[in-house]
């Protein structure tokens, strides 16, 4: 996926998790932050952003903070992007051969789960997750405790005792990183969860991606230790 109109600025604060205070062309503007995790290791001040501006009149702020260089390495942020860049690559990647339908935000039992897909004769469930946290190279998930993927990986455990494939799809949303792993030190549940489920029948997968400054697309496979 690609964005439009983006400029070049320099974090200053997060007051909340919505906004933040950047300054660009020496200005301090206040921006939305499209991702609502605590990201403490990536909005650090004087850190480079990069956002994307937009001239509508309704929106309360002018800018979105899209994604930032963390050392050397440049991480989208943008909350909204993993699900786009799925659905990109999904179509493109030959995992089931011709796929059929493929539907987004799709309500199973108690849960909205992001893709509903048929293909080669399969019902598959998937649910798509963004993962900015990466720490020696090793790319974590979650950032913060998540009662909703929790929800989200033991709805698909169910799925497949009813007959369904289910996926959960990491979108790692940077490139370089040695290996995807739970991060049992910040939700050791969330992790158990998720290797039940892979020992249920559940695919895991973990994708880096390609990221530039205006763009962000899926690129190779990446390891999962679930250990």
């Amino acid at each position: 996926m690609t964005y439009e109109n983006i400029r070049q600025g320099k974090f200053i604060c997060r007051p909340n998790r919505f906004i933040a205070h950047v300054e660009i062309d020496g200005k301090t503007e206040i921006c939305h932050v499209k991702n609502t995790g605590r990201c403490k290791e990536l909005l650090i001040p004087g850190a480079t952003v990069f956002l994307q501006e937009f001239y509508s009149g309704s929106r309360k702020t002018r800018f979105d903070l899209i994604s930032l260089y963390k050392g050397s390495r440049l991480i989208n942020m943008d909350s909204g992007a993993p699900n786009k860049v799925f659905a990109e690559w999904v179509k493109k990647a030959g995992l089931w051969g011709e796929i059929d339908l493929i539907k987004p935000e799709y309500r199973y039992n108690n849960s909205r789960l992001d893709f509903y897909i048929e293909a080669d004769g399969k019902k598959i469930l998937v649910e798509v997750k963004g993962v900015t946290l990466e720490e020696n190279g090793i790319a974590r998930f979650p950032d913060a405790p998540t009662v909703r993927g929790l929800k989200h990986v033991t709805e698909l455990s169910r799925s497949v005792e009813n007959g369904h494939d289910a996926y959960v799809v990491f979108i790692i949303q940077m490139s370089g990183v040695r290996y995807f792993t739970p991060n049992y030190k910040t939700h050791k549940e969330f992790g158990d969860a998720l290797k039940t489920a892979w020992e249920s029948g559940v695919n895991i997968l973990a994708l880096d991606c390609k990221i530039a400054e205006d763009s962000i697309i899926a690129d190779n496979y990446v390891d999962i230790h679930l250990c």
